[in-house]
């Protein structure tokens, strides 16, 4: 069941989803989610019982003090609300939790009907996957979908991957399967260097989902945090020659397979998101309050290539 706590009435809602697990590669997906949630203070409205999908010795509750009193939060999936304003207002539901231990179909089922409850008219799932990507690219993102229709209005890839899948897969096509409008982005984090966290792809998963639903997300300290990820990486590769080597053979395929993409398109949508950068910076440099974008804009833009890095990909996996 669904423990609900003064279910709010939404305008042309969204849900955004992040499992912890199998599909959250270098916690990429999940930290996207939780800067969304940090960001606008999203308010925690419901909760799945942890007692029908979770296996508490994989995944154990954890023990804290509240003003000397014990208490315990149990592992599960909870979802919180926040409204944005800029450009338009709509409202975001964010379902953040970890991969359930068991039941997948009852725990899909349970949140598609929750969002059938809420009116929400898109779902799209944050995932991230090991990839042959060098850490000194762009990260790729991809964004797939299950519905034709779907894939050719937003363009966006038909998903054609075949073999294992985790509860991101199982739920883009309970979505399908319910009718309900579903999107899968993910991001491929380099292979050689999973750990997490890894805020360059947690960047760039955070891009895609603000040029796919045309919303203006603050980014915070990630890109400070992705440049300096970036710049260690670069320090350990440089301690190995093999690694450096390797690093250097997957920069020159992507760099060979990706040249066509410097196209008019794609140099249009980063100009598009610099300015829209721009329009979210106050004149003295202060940031805006809770999605609300600052009216006042520098005279002199700076050149596209001073913006954030392009997060356009590729991928296949579900």
């Amino acid at each position: 069941m669904i423990e609900l706590e003064d279910v709010p009435e939404l305008i042309d809602p969204v849900m955004v989803c992040a499992f912890e697990g199998w599909n959250d590669a270098g916690d990429a997906a999940s930290a996207a989610l939780a800067h969304l949630d940090e960001t606008w203070g999203g308010k925690v409205f419901a909760a799945l019982d942890a007692e029908e999908y979770y296996d508490f010795q994989v995944n154990r509750p954890t023990v804290w003090l509240d003003g000397g009193v014990r208490r315990i939060t149990w592992p599960t999936t909870r979802l919180s609300v926040i409204r944005v304003t800029e450009p338009t207002t709509r409202d975001v539901v964010l379902v953040r939790g970890i991969e359930p231990s068991m039941r997948w179909r009852s725990f899909c089922n349970e949140l598609l009907a929750f969002a059938h409850e809420l009116g929400i008219e898109l779902v799209v799932i944050l995932g991230a996957l090991l990839g042959d990507t060098p850490h000194s690219r762009p990260v790729p993102v991809s964004g797939v979908t299950s519905d034709p229709e779907l894939a050719r209005r937003l363009d966006l890839e038909e998903s054609r991957y075949e073999g294992p899948t985790g509860i991101v897969g199982v739920l883009q096509e309970a979505c399908t399967h319910a009718g309900v409008p579903a999107v899968t982005l993910w991001a491929a984090v380099p292979h050689y260097v999973a750990q997490p966290p890894n805020p360059k792809a947690t960047l760039a998963l955070i891009n895609k989902l603000e040029d796919l639903l045309d919303l203006r997300i603050p980014p915070g300290d990630l890109g400070e945090d992705a440049r300096a990820w970036q710049l260690g990486v670069d320090q350990l590769a440089a301690e190995d020659s093999e690694v450096a080597e390797y690093v250097q053979q997957l920069e020159e395929a992507q760099d060979t397979a990706e040249l066509p993409e410097a196209s008019g398109d794609a140099i249009a949508r980063e100009f598009e998101r610099y300015l829209r950068r721009r329009e979210n910076v106050g004149p003295t440099g202060e940031k805006p309050v809770a999605g609300h974008a600052t009216a006042e804009r520098p005279a002199e833009p700076e050149p596209p290539g001073a913006a954030r890095e392009s997060q356009d990909g590729s991928g296949d996996e579900e």
